[in-house]
């Protein structure tokens, strides 16, 4: 056994000692170390134990953690107004931390010892000591506060930031510094996290999320202790590269009774979706050692003085707190597919908006009415003549007609109210729960005074003009038309005035002069409403278009730029989302 070994057997010896209440001078133990002695501070300044000053001598992040924590921040910032607050808890805990830590020396790294009562961990807390620094014994709970063991100067602002106070900060030796490997490292060991005080239990939570390390020390009857791995390792499983698992007091174990144990501790931590660090792999790193013995405690203070000289442990801890806050706010941010508002759905929206308007029934009218102005200025005067006679003869008809329902014909809000719903839930298929709800609010916002907008819209751009324009070939068939009439009035007169004697008898002349007019009159009409066809159509089409297109703009300047601003913001977090969980 080398002479490491055999310095922490004489500690843990000396532990022993203690342990069975015995000393050196007539049954009192007293080294100056135990907590008991803060009442004489005096005697700790005499021994070099006096507290020290903070000096701030952090160091930035490595670019790739620091651009992580910059776009983690910048995540929290863009999803304040969108998020409840108690989701963004844990990221913005990580973001002060990983501040509060950068702040504090980067040469020094923390390491927690962590247990189950009775696993042994003070005894292995003085073992890596080598000399008795924190209490041990058959008494539950033994240790009731955390004791930190620095092996290096400027520690002081790390342990203040783990609430321990200057009674409770010891020296590997009185006054001297320890092993030179050991150079920077912070050990604090816990009290019992399985304690029957809530009090413990909680200084055990408090302690954990703020050091650098841990290490779990588990014993072969409590290894695989439900409390243990439901509580906390499986929770911390993203955490492995900092985690150390020690399975202690072997030597309570016959034969190979010990690599089966720890076959089976390797088996509990794949479970619990842990990394075991083996053949150069990152993560866990998983070993067997006694720390009455001291079989084993070389190994693990070899390890850890390898692990502290590699001044990464405080990085590290950070990258593995953001990968834990980036998980919890995964469903927050990643959506199952592509959400979006898509040119199919913003189409349909658009199709709806102009049903609600009548946009169709509005482009018929102008087309009939088209056809109506046509009609008056090529048609015959006598089939005028008959259909006014008609309209007066009828009850009523020559009074003007009242307009139809508005709501049915021109907004119809549920129709409106329908769209502005389909495209909504169109728009937020895939989409996380509370940026969808941002979806629905803004177009919920937006559709508030659509309907009388599309209202004013159809009043203003329905009512068809008093005077449709005329193509180019109206005057010449209104001059035929007038032709035709003539025609007619003057083989009518001319035939009167055969009749009354006025005239020379001669009848084929007028009547085939009436008979043209009488022909002719129709089929220019019949030819004007063939050619009206065409441009009633057209003008009908132009009167629909246009108000499609004035209701396509007020939805989408009341509703679809809303829902796109927002989409547009969720794509901006999701990056900075990506960002942050991008290692």
């Amino acid at each position: 056994m080398h002479a490491g070994d055999e310095g922490v057997r004489n500690a843990a010896e000396e532990a022993e000692r203690f342990e069975d209440g015995e000393s050196g001078d007539g049954g009192r133990w007293d080294d100056g170390l135990i907590a008991r002695r803060a009442v004489e501070p005096s005697a700790f300044e005499e021994e070099g134990f006096a507290e020290e000053q903070h000096v701030p001598v952090g160091g930035p992040y490595a670019a790739p953690l620091r651009a992580r924590l910059d776009a983690l921040r910048e995540l929290v910032g863009l999803s304040r107004a969108r998020l409840e607050g108690r989701a963004l808890d844990e990221a913005g805990r990580v973001l002060d931390e990983a501040a509060t830590r950068q702040r504090l020396s980067s040469q020094h790294t923390v390491v927690a010892i962590a247990g189950a009562t009775g696993s042994g961990k003070s005894t292995l807390f003085n073992a890596l000591a080598g000399v008795p620094v924190s209490e041990t014994g058959l008494r539950r709970p033994t240790t009731s506060a955390p004791i930190s063991l620095s092996w290096s100067e400027g520690a002081a602002g790390l342990l203040d930031r783990l609430a321990i106070p200057g009674r409770l900060r010891r020296r590997p030796l009185a006054g001297g510094s320890g092993d030179e490997a050991l150079q920077g490292l912070v050990l604090v060991d816990l009290p019992d996290h399985d304690s029957a005080l809530t009090v413990h239990r909680e200084q055990v939570d408090r302690v954990l999320a703020l050091v650098d390390a841990v290490i779990w020390v588990v014993d072969p009857e409590k290894y695989a202790d439900a409390a243990l791995h439901e509580r906390y390792l499986r929770p911390l499983a993203g955490h492995a590269e900092v985690t150390f698992v020690v399975l202690n007091q072997i030597d309570r174990l016959p034969g190979e009774a010990a690599d089966q144990v720890l076959d089976d501790l390797r088996r509990l931590l794949d479970e619990d979706g842990i990394a075991v660090g083996e053949h150069g792999e990152p993560g866990a790193t998983v070993l067997a050692l006694s720390a009455l013995t001291g079989e084993g405690v070389g190994d693990l203070r070899e390890l850890l003085g390898r692990f502290v000289q590699e001044r990464t442990a405080p990085a590290r801890r950070i990258s593995a707190d953001v990968d834990a806050a980036a998980a919890r706010l995964r469903s927050l941010y990643l959506a199952d597919g592509q959400p979006g508002l898509h040119e199919r759905a913003r189409d349909d929206f658009a199709a709806r908006l102009a049903r609600a308007v009548g946009a169709t029934a509005v482009g018929e009218e102008a087309e009939r009415q088209w056809r109506r102005n046509a009609g008056r200025a090529c048609g015959t005067p006598w089939l005028r003549l008959w259909r006014w006679y008609e309209r007066v003869r009828t009850p009523g008809g020559g009074l003007p007609q009242p307009p139809e329902p508005v709501e049915e014909e021109l907004t119809a809000r549920q129709r409106v109210e329908q769209a502005v719903r389909i495209v909504a839930d169109e728009a937020v298929q895939g989409l996380p729960a509370p940026w969808a709800q941002a979806v629905r609010e803004a177009a919920v916002r937006g559709a508030d005074g659509l309907p009388e907008a599309l209202d004013e819209l159809a009043v203003t751009l329905g009512t068809p003009a008093a005077r449709p324009p005329r193509p180019t070939w109206w005057p010449a068939a209104v001059l035929a038309q007038a032709a035709m009439t003539l025609l007619q009035v003057f083989g009518g007169l001319w035939l009167v005035g055969q009749i009354i004697g006025v005239m020379e008898p001669m009848l084929v002349p007028p009547v085939l002069l009436m008979l043209a007019g009488i022909i002719g009159g129709p089929l220019v009409e019949w030819a004007c409403a063939a050619a009206a066809k065409g441009p009633a159509r057209r003008y009908g089409q132009d009167a629909e278009r246009r108000l499609k297109e004035a209701a396509a703009a007020c939805g989408r300047a009341r509703v679809l730029d809303p829902i796109a601003s927002e989409l547009l913001r969720y794509r901006e977090v999701r990056d900075q989302y990506v960002a942050v969980s991008r290692r």
